[in-house]
């Protein structure tokens, strides 16, 4: 079975490769390691190898690792939020929030942000395929809300986010990687604002994503392997993994 630093220079070189093909600069594209239920000692291994980015979906098991792990080492969040745990998400090292999908949760994380004193960086989650089983704003719906988006004076938001419905191959994918960079670009213009960011790609579909101007791919699997259905939880007596 291929090592954590094999699988993740065979997907650096999928990226470049992906890029060259949409006449893109691969310095455009940022990889986005998923680590949820992963240990610090996997994330240690890709850290050695040049990973630095990582993305956590719960925020309880991200402020557990985050201090385990070195200094340099970044972090996005890339799970639903929830109201109560807009606090602890602000109070951590994330420097993106990949998932603001309502207007009731944007509003309450500018609430709070004003309350701690932070702007967060943010991407506005769309579901375009109208999965019941997924969260975002319709496009319709994320239109109609942008006025009022664009008033939160502590949110920053970057972009865009989308997860594709699963299909049968990658190419299943495509249509959803261009509908969210039209939206974009359809928003850019209607509203005068920039949304240089779109979040879009995972293990399976990555490629078809940057052939269609994903600036943030997030891959789990591809670079981890199989993941549990648990949270990771430090032992003990764990030591701190620094610098």
């Amino acid at each position: 079975m291929p090592s954590i630093v094999q699988r993740l220079v065979a997907t650096r070189e999928a990226i470049v490769a992906a890029a060259r093909r949409a006449r893109r600069d691969p310095a455009e594209i940022e990889l986005l390691a998923v680590s949820k239920t992963h240990s610090p000692e996997a994330l240690r291994e890709a850290i050695e190898a040049g990973q630095l980015l990582f993305g956590e979906s719960r925020v309880q098991e991200a402020r557990a690792k985050i201090p385990l792990l070195p200094s340099r080492t970044r972090w996005h969040f890339i799970g639903h939020l929830q109201s109560n745990k807009i606090r602890h998400a602000l109070a951590s090292e994330f420097e993106l929030l990949h998932g603001i999908d309502t207007l009731e949760l944007a509003a309450d994380l500018n609430r709070i942000a004003g309350e701690l004193g932070h702007h967060p960086r943010l991407l506005l989650e769309v579901n375009l395929a109208g999965e019941s089983t997924k969260f975002g704003f319709s496009p319709a719906k994320l239109r109609a809300a942008m006025t009022q988006l664009l008033e939160f004076e502590r949110l920053q938001i970057e972009g865009l986010m989308t997860i594709a419905p699963i299909g049968r191959d990658a190419e299943d994918s495509r249509r959803y990687f261009r509908l969210l960079r039209e939206l974009r670009d359809q928003l850019q213009e209607e509203f005068g604002v920039r949304l240089a960011q779109l979040s879009m790609g995972m293990s399976g579909d990555f490629p078809v994503a940057i052939e269609e101007g994903a600036t943030i791919v997030r891959i789990g699997s591809a670079i981890f392997g199989r993941r549990s259905g648990k949270s990771w939880r430090p032992s003990p007596d764990r030591a701190t993994l620094d610098d």
